[in-house]
């Protein structure tokens, strides 16, 4: 069975993405590697979530559970406009590293269920990390079953979050400029 690194984004992404990947004939390990997330508690509780969630199905998880969104804001800095592009290379970026040192055999992340990611710019970020390190990224479109991957979770009374996780994401859900 070929080991899978899945970048994990939220709970309630993971509960599907597991399933379809371990039914591919892949041994899935999560990786928490999130230094987008705003502000340090909702950080903590998807984490939080993560972890509960990981223990009741029996998955390992490498979590770098520090919380550092300088990095974040680094990358984006004069790119705001881009912000969806730097943020996603940080993160599959760290996850194709991740995986070549742990000697996994391919990679690939969980925000490919969510029907509010930019999915062409995923695959096209997935494709070029892949290209940077060697490491293989799995592409598919899994977001017919977000719904279904969220009831999963649901029922586990799961925390769930109510915007992408960045500063500016929680901006334009919150706030009516954001809206604007």
């Amino acid at each position: 069975m070929a080991l899978l690194l899945l970048h994990t984004c939220c709970v309630h992404c993971v509960a599907y993405t597991v399933g379809y990947w371990r039914g591919q004939g892949f041994e899935v390990t999560l990786l928490w590697y999130n230094p987008n997330i705003h502000p340090y508690l909702e950080h903590q509780r998807r984490l939080e979530a993560l972890i509960t969630f990981s223990r009741s199905k029996s998955l390992l998880i490498i979590a770098d559970q520090s919380y550092d969104p300088v990095k974040f804001f680094q990358a984006i800095a004069g790119y705001e406009a881009e912000r969806c592009q730097k943020c996603f290379h940080l993160r599959l970026l760290r996850a194709a590293k991740i995986a070549k040192e742990k000697s996994f055999a391919v990679f690939t992340t969980t925000l490919l269920i969510s029907p509010h990611q930019k999915h062409q710019l995923l695959k096209e970020i997935g494709e070029i990390v892949a290209k940077e390190t060697g490491i293989t990224f799995l592409y598919h479109d899994l977001r017919r079953y977000y719904s279904e991957s969220r009831h999963q979770t649901k029922v586990l009374n799961l925390y769930r979050q109510q915007y992408c996780g960045c500063l500016y994401s929680e901006w334009e859900r919150y706030s009516k400029a954001g809206r604007k």
